[in-house]
């Protein structure tokens, strides 16, 4: 094909399962510089620790799900530009009148936030539960258990470990609290968790001290995005908390600080108490409200960063 044809560009998905991918990728670079290869796979853990390999060859990206703004988008309500965070914080008022004004907002933002990360929830919105839940079993059964050599009885803990997450809100969560519950030492719980979050199931939050990011104790633990929240719980028979549900949306982020700005979150009744030490460099970032005020903003807008 690259003689006959002059082709240049190749695309290969599920590159993980072919043995040796990485090498042969390398290979081919050194050997044919001009050519143009992208490669994808539904096992990040296979891809992180392969693309080591490929070193200044490559560059590996991880794709999130869908953000709000793309989920307004691809149901054909309205096309909205990409903003930033500067933009929220300094321009909010502009912003909120161009996307305030969407009739339904508020009830497409809930939707967003229960079946909406995902675009396959376009296929057939009543298994897109199942089918998250089926997710989670390849990434345990079959990514974690190849890549790692765990025994089926280890696997186990993974489930009950995303089980225990999907309960409990943040704030009470730990490696004590997880150990404890779930039977393990804390090591192994700390292993697991690691694992998770190199697979996208889980988001580990370090703590805001000084020093390396290596060094850090983690200080909340979140599963990734709010659907997987609401498919565990519904198959477990537990119902979601909206509170770790407006976190996890904006868990990228007192509840979070990003570069020296804090991030409260909460309800449309939330005060400004826990953040009045702070006010010039913090915000209360509510739910339920479409406009915000000095120090209040509404959290749907987080969903228009990408």
């Amino acid at each position: 094909m690259y003689e006959d044809y002059g082709i240049r560009y190749f695309f290969f998905d599920e590159i993980h399962k072919y043995q040796n991918w990485n090498q042969e990728l390398k290979n081919i670079y050194d050997s044919y510089p001009d050519i143009k290869i992208v490669f994808s796979g539904s096992s990040s853990i296979d891809l992180i620790k392969g693309a080591y390999d490929l070193s200044r060859r490559g560059v590996l990206y991880r794709i999130g799900g869908m953000s709000f703004r793309e989920y307004l988008l691809f149901n054909d309500i309205v096309d909205v530009d990409v903003v930033t965070l500067e933009e929220i914080l300094e321009n909010r008022t502009k912003l909120e009148g161009n996307i305030a004004g969407i009739k339904k907002l508020k009830g497409y933002f809930h939707e967003y936030l229960n079946k909406g990360y995902y675009p396959f929830y376009l296929e057939d919105e009543t298994t897109y539960n199942q089918k998250i839940l089926r997710i989670i079993e390849k990434t345990i059964f079959e990514d974690i258990s190849n890549f790692y050599k765990l025994k089926t009885e280890n696997l186990s803990s993974f489930m009950r470990i995303l089980a225990y997450l999907s309960t409990i809100p943040p704030g009470e969560l730990n490696r004590n609290s997880i150990a404890k519950n779930i039977r393990l030492d804390n090591k192994t719980v700390q292993n697991y968790l690691y694992i998770l979050y190199e697979t996208g199931l889980v988001e580990l939050i370090t703590e805001n001290k000084s020093g390396s990011n290596i060094l850090k104790q983690t200080e909340k633990i979140y599963l990734d995005n709010p659907d997987l929240y609401t498919a565990i719980t519904e198959e477990i028979g537990y119902e979601s908390q909206i509170g770790t549900i407006r976190e996890i949306f904006y868990s990228k982020t007192g509840d979070f600080e990003v570069n020296d700005t804090i991030f409260e979150i909460g309800g449309k009744n939330k005060t400004l108490k826990q953040i009045k030490n702070d006010l010039g460099n913090a915000y209360l970032v509510k739910d339920d409200i479409l406009y915000g005020s000095k120090y209040e903003i509404p959290l749907y807008l987080f969903g228009f960063l990408y």
